[in-house]
Formats: structure tokens, sequence, C-alpha cells
């Protein structure tokens, strides 16, 4: 059931621009246009040199197209069956009887004129070419399929029954080159219909670009909706990823979360979705990325390492939205188990949203991608001289008198079987506390490990620290790299809750490995700080927590610089300088590092920008209001 479609490569690093050409809101219309003409154009002969022609029909079905013949022209794809017609080579074209010829390729016309010797009389060619995006919609005219060409993304987008959503970015891609950015938006509602679309002039390089649900509402005059908002930044430059955070707030002060982009392409399988508490429900917001249907039977939950799926029986339309009920396919799923999500390639990664019964209160948080390529990699056992704690995988431990702190480890690759890991609890100041071995946790474990309970009553100096999941091959040698948990907390002043997932990095040593320590921009070692943080409107304080983990011992403390900067125009309005030891962390809020004036002085929609030069830092943001609630999740950089 899974879609036949390349979508990102983890070898490269890189997305493949031609699921995001063809699927993209603007070529559908057309794309559906040439798949009928195709139809009633006779005996069509197929030209497949790229290899795209089944990642087409996938979405634009050609069944009904009377095929004489598929040629290509790699060798090694000589004999592929496709739809019961296996493939010839290219220099055979001259003899099928066919009146069309189908191209399937962007950029046509050089990949025409090689076979034009071959192409029978009197055939009319048609090509991909007729989906094309408008000329002034691309960053490089020359190469269709140039990722820069499509730096799209979805965003969960939802206003209603006092519940609203605001996407925040910055516009990082003039910081990289890029001439007057815009973004092209389009919301599309729960039924996959367009509501509005329009184009949106950036603000110079660095200011921020909001999306407020409760203002586009008011502009364009629209009822209630749920769906999603898809963007695509046209004329980018040096990153083809549209990054952003995502809130949810509402009318009442209790409705609020945080959370941030999606994946862009779409998985097979997700991962770390949470099972309900009895006083709990889990909402799965299912978005179809897609302007084909999702049949019934092709989305299914099933438990972490339980083979047995429970297939959603209902369709979700093109580009549509479902909100299914955990519960429904999974009755006697509950916390801490885990669930795995089938997707098979119909989303990018989804949103979940729980509601605590007792109280109304809601928060938003995302499952993860699951890994299909990656095997258990026996080097990294050996590695510990050379990488210390090798992988880490920090997360904040707020503070132990107000918040409760919880980690639960969560497989994340379908080859994952067990998961030797342990937990390192810190102090601010880098002072190691205390220490958990979970052992080797079976894929089907679900251990939710209570931090506060781990600390035994010791004081952390500051009242905060952070935890670092971590191998332990005293436990089992079976490890690749992609180790993930999920941390959640709970607000014993509000009765609030928020939670983040995430994975492991190798963090700050020059050594490198398979691209660790990651880079934002650049080959690795990634040893520098850029963090983008959102500061939230009134009546919320923005906070925040930056944690300095060190796989090996890096610089005894951080330079690190907190630069607020105006929202209007990306310029510096103020700075303040902070240290934080080596495996440390810091908890702050923007109210404390700067004055009513400065943010003032910042105007509509300020950020901060946490820089250092010196060393990597991690960190996760969120929004509180006093004693009513908060949010929380990890920060991206650019």
């Amino acid at each position: 059931m899974t879609l036949q479609i390349k979508t990102f490569s983890n070898q490269s690093g890189g997305g493949n621009a031609f699921y995001k050409a063809a699927t993209h809101p603007l070529t559908a219309a057309k794309a559906r246009e040439l798949a009928e003409l195709l139809k009633g154009a006779g005996k069509v002969a197929i030209y497949d040199p790229l290899g795209q022609l089944e990642s087409f029909a996938e979405f634009f079905p050609l069944g009904d197209v009377e095929v004489a013949g598929l040629f290509v022209q790699d060798v090694e794809q000589i004999g592929h069956v496709w739809h019961n017609h296996a493939a010839r080579p290219v220099t055979e074209l001259k003899d099928c009887d066919c009146k069309a010829v189908l191209v399937a390729a962007f950029d046509a016309a050089r990949l025409t004129d090689h076979i034009r010797a071959y192409i029978p009389a009197q055939s009319r060619v048609h090509s991909f070419d007729a989906l094309r995006l408008p000329d002034a919609m691309l960053s490089d005219r020359r190469n269709y399929l140039a990722t820069l060409n499509f730096a799209t993304n979805f965003a969960f987008f939802r206003d209603g029954d006092g519940q609203h959503t605001r996407v925040v970015t910055a516009n990082y891609w003039s910081s990289y080159g890029a001439q007057s950015p815009r973004i092209w938006c389009c919301l599309i509602d729960d039924k996959g219909e367009k509501r509005a679309e329009w184009m949106e002039t950036l603000p110079p390089a660095g200011a921020t670009v909001t999306f407020d649900s409760d203002d586009i509402r008011k502009r364009f005059n629209l009822p209630a909706f749920t769906g999603q908002l898809f963007l695509h930044v046209v004329g980018a430059a040096g990153h083809d990823i549209v990054k952003y955070a995502l809130d949810t707030y509402g009318d009442e002060p209790h409705v609020l979360s945080c959370t941030h982009d999606a994946n862009a392409w779409p998985s097979n399988q997700y991962a770390g979705l949470p099972a309900p508490t009895e006083d709990e429900t889990v909402v799965l917001w299912l978005q179809n990325s897609h302007p084909r249907e999702i049949p019934a039977g092709e989305i299914g939950l099933n438990l972490m390492g339980n083979e047995k799926i429970a297939w959603l029986d209902k369709p979700i339309a093109p580009y549509g939205t479902y909100k299914l009920d955990v519960a429904a396919l999974l009755p006697d799923a509950h916390w801490p188990q885990q669930i795995e999500i089938q997707a098979n390639k119909n989303f990018v990664r989804p949103r979940y949203e729980i509601t605590t019964k007792s109280n109304g209160h809601t928060r938003i948080s995302h499952p993860n991608v699951e890994r299909e390529d990656l095997k258990p990699d026996p080097k990294l056992a050996t590695l510990g001289d050379l990488f210390g704690k090798l992988y880490i995988l920090p997360a904040p431990v707020l503070p132990t008198e107000r918040f409760a702190s919880l980690a639960l480890p969560t497989p994340m690759a379908t080859g994952q079987k067990h998961l030797p890991v342990k937990a390192l609890i810190y102090d601010a100041r880098g002072k190691l506390m205390a220490e958990h071995k979970f052992g080797n946790l079976k894929r089907s474990d679900s251990i939710a490990l209570d931090l506060n309970e781990i600390l035994s009553g010791k004081k952390l100096d500051g009242g905060y620290g952070h935890v670092e999941i971590v191998y332990d091959f005293e436990a089992g040698q079976e490890a690749d790299g992609w180790l993930h948990a999920l941390f959640r907390y709970h607000d014993r002043k509000s009765g609030h809750a928020a939670e983040t997932s995430f994975g492991a990095h190798i963090f700050n040593t020059v050594l490198t490995y398979k691209n660790e320590p990651q880079s934002y921009a650049g080959r690795a070692p990634g040893l520098s700080t850029r963090l983008f943080l959102r500061m939230g409107a009134q009546p919320y304080d923005t906070m925040c927590h930056l944690i300095y983990p060190a796989s090996t011992p890096w610089r005894g403390s951080s330079d690190t610089a907190l630069v607020l900067t105006g929202g209007m125009d990306g310029k510096e309005i103020a700075k303040k300088t902070v240290r934080i030891p080596c495996g440390g962390s810091l908890l702050w809020k923007t109210s404390e590092m700067f004055s009513k004036e400065q943010i003032a002085a910042a105007g509509t929609h300020p950020y901060v920008l946490i820089r250092d030069v010196t060393c990597r830092l991690f960190g996760y943001h969120g929004l509180i209001s006093a004693d009513k609630a908060f949010s929380l999740d990890h920060m991206f950089g650019f």
C-alpha cells in the first residue's frame, strides 16, 4: 500500500523535489488535465528517462491511457515492468505504433532533442512541463527540479471554537542572499478545499514572518476552519526547508502549546505517539499532503513492538484533514505505551492533540519520522575512547518545586529491536546528580522515567537542570545513532502539561562520524549555535532552556549572545551575554534578560537570536502565563 515515491534521502541529506513538484497545490489541476489529454490521445508511447513516471502515476493514475510501449534511457532499467509493460530501450521507440509520446520529465526540451530521430512521424510530444509553475515562482529557472524551487512545507492551521494557531519564522533566506523573497500561501480546509491563497511579501533579512489564524480568518472573512497552511518560499536561497515555530493558543488561557515545522517529506512510519492516560483523550490529526485521496485501509496504528495493526476504515480527501481519536482504533492502549503510525508516505509529520478530561486543558505535539534504512552499527560501541558519551539526547529538568519531568525512550527505527540506554541528570552547573540505567529495553517496552523521583530529594543548583539520554553499552551493543525520547512536563501550579520529542546527536567534538556533530549549514562538525527564539504576545512571557551538552570535554563555558531583534526590520535592539558551564544549562525568561523599554522598542513580533561561535547549544522554548499554563518544545536553527 505504500506510495511508490521518493521523498528524502538520508544519504544525501536532501529531499527529492520531483514529488513536491508533482503534488504542489498549483500543479494538481494541470496534472489531471494532462492525464485526461493522454487518455484521449490514442496510443501513447511513454519515455521515462529519469525514472519519474511511477511517482507521477501514484497521484495521477494513467490506467485509462492506451499505452503503446514504455521506453527508458538507462540500460539497467530495461525489462522493468510498469502496468504490464516491460521497459524497452528508447532506441526502439522509432518502431512503436503510437499517436503521441509522453516524455515523463520536466525540462524536457533537451531530453526530447536527444531522441528526436526516434520519435515516430506525426506523433505529438507531451511532457511534465505542462505542469510547471510560473517562472516568477522559480528561484532557478534553468533547473526546474532544483530544491530551492520547492522550498515548501505544511503547517497545521486552525481557527474556531476559541482555538487559534500562529506560525512564526524569520526571513533567513535573505540572509543567504535571496533577493526580495516572498511566500505563496494556500489555506486548505479539512475537506481539502482551498479557502484562501495569497502572496506574502517578506520583510527585510532577519525580520519575523507571522501567520496568525485569527488575523487570516478576519482578512478573508472565513468561517471556522481546521486544516493546513501550505507555504512556498518564492526566491529562496540557502535553505529549501521552511522552518517555523507553531503556537496553539485559545480564548481561554489553558489552551496553549507549541510545536515546530513539519518534516516536509512524507514517511512510511512515524513513532512516538503516546497512548492516553485514564484522564486524557489523544487525537491524531491526519493531514493528507497529496492531491490524491487516501483510500480507506491505508492508514493504521499499532502498539510499538506489536505487529497487529488497526486500520482506519475511512478515506481522507486530497489535501484533507481527518480527526482520529486514537482510542477508536486502539481502545486498550494506555500510557506509557507508545503507538506506531503506518502512514505509507501519505502525509508529512502529523500532529497529535491531548485533552485532559478533568480540567479541559489541551496541548499539541508531534510524532517523529521512523527510519527504515538503519541497521545496528557495531562500530558505535567501540568509539567511546574517541567520542566519550557519543550520541546525547538532552532535555530540560524544569524547576522541581513546580514541575514534574518525565522521560520516555522511544524506538524510532524499524530495525531497533533493543535500546540499551541510561539517563544522566545534571544540575545547572553541570554536576552529575543522578543516574538511571534503563537496561536493554525491548522494542515493546515503554518505561516513563520520573526524573524528580530519580533525584530522590536531591536539590539541583538553581532548582533545575537537564537530563541526557545516552547509550549504555554495558547493557547491550545494539545501537544505530537514531536515539529518541519523549519528554513530558506537568505544572503542579496550573495543572497544565507540555511535551516534546527529539533525537540524539554528537555534540562539541572536532572529530566527525557520519555527518555528526551536525551543522546548520555546511559540512560537519557543527560547533556553533544560531537558534531562533520567537517571543510571545501578552499575557505570555517567553521562556528558554539552553543546554550545553558535550560528548567529550569542550570549552569550559559558553560565550552566548542573546540578541533581542526587531520583528519588523531584523535589527539588533539589545544584547546580553551569558556563560553556560560545559555540561550545564540555563533556564531564563525574556522579561528577565531585557527591560520593558527594550522589548517595546523591538516592536511587533520580536525574537531573540541565540548566537555562539564557541560551542553548539541545544535549546527548548515555550510560553508561560503566571499560573495559568505553559508550553515547551525544542528550538530550530538556521
